[in-house]
């Protein structure tokens, strides 16, 4: 066994919190797993892992031994990118997590993009609009939206998106322009229960201040794209992400009403691992994505 993969598997079981698990982020078999541990743990004499039929537990040895495997394997990666050189084409994988909408509409295309910048790069995007354990799944980088828990890992704010309401000419051919807040409650509604906001929706005016609008629904689903769609069906009006239908407003499909009023803005966020050295394709994904977004 390679020193390097002693390590690796060392910080994948302590990770992902089983060998099993580990054994799928390696791409090794779980008896190989099993079989690096015991030949780490022999060469040191010590014992990483207490387990049982049922679970495994970090001993104190093993725990120091994870805090100092992680700084070793961030230095030897950093060597091997200095010794490759600045000119050497990135190869490798890089995990992705991202919310479903975004990642469908909007980070797809730009993802193609970088593709052909780096095409030995192999990507594996994950789309979810769940929780995401980014240590347990091995994620080298996780796309999110909206707020931020307290977390060891970094969070880069790439852009603020505000929701905007917005409905479909037919829609407003049928019931009329929407021109007063408070006439909202007189039609429907298509809520995206993502956003936790109920039949309560938020506004903002820069005369009248904060206003708390009640909306009256029969349709609610957890995503933007299918808010979108159905309001761009006629189903009602939508709250949405403006970035989500930015296209359909240019095409006409959908129209922002109230455009003088502001509703909740949510965060875009890079987040990754707090890390001193960060790998290369990392680093080159980061800047690739605070160039696109800067200017979207």
């Amino acid at each position: 066994m390679d020193t390097i993969e002693g390590i690796k598997t060392v910080i994948a079981v302590v990770e992902t919190g089983s060998f099993t698990a580990a054994s799928d982020r390696l791409a090794i078999s779980k008896s190989l797993v099993s079989k690096y541990i015991g030949e780490v743990e022999e060469r040191l004499g010590v014992r990483l892992f207490n387990r049982t039929t049922r679970q495994i537990a970090l001993t104190e040895a093993g725990n120091n031994y994870y805090q100092h495997a992680l700084d070793l394997l961030e230095q030897y990666n950093v060597m091997l990118e200095n010794v490759v050189g600045e000119q050497a084409e990135l190869k490798g994988l890089l995990r992705l997590s991202a919310p479903f909408s975004f990642g469908e509409q909007i980070l797809a295309p730009v993802l193609s993009e970088f593709m052909q910048r780096f095409p030995k790069l192999k990507i594996d995007l994950r789309l979810s609009n769940k929780p995401v354990d980014m240590l347990e799944e091995g994620i080298d980088l996780r796309i999110r939206i909206g707020r931020i828990e307290d977390s060891n890992m970094i969070a880069r704010q790439l852009q603020k998106i505000p929701l905007i309401l917005v409905a479909s000419p037919s829609y407003i051919e049928q019931y009329g322009l929407l021109d007063n807040p408070h006439n909202l409650e007189k039609h429907d509604a298509v809520i995206d229960s993502n956003f936790g906001l109920g039949k309560h929706w938020p506004l903002y005016h820069e005369k009248q201040g904060e206003l708390l609008v009640n909306v009256n629904s029969k349709l609610t689903v957890n995503g933007s794209k299918a808010v979108t769609e159905l309001s761009a069906a006629g189903a009602g009006i939508g709250l949405v992400p403006r970035n989500v239908v930015e296209a359909d407003l240019k095409s006409g499909r959908l129209i922002h009403l109230l455009p003088d009023y502001k509703s909740l803005e949510f965060g875009l966020y890079l987040i990754y691992p707090h890390r001193k050295f960060l790998p290369k394709k990392l680093k080159c994904f980061i800047e690739f994505m605070q160039q696109k977004f800067d200017h979207y």
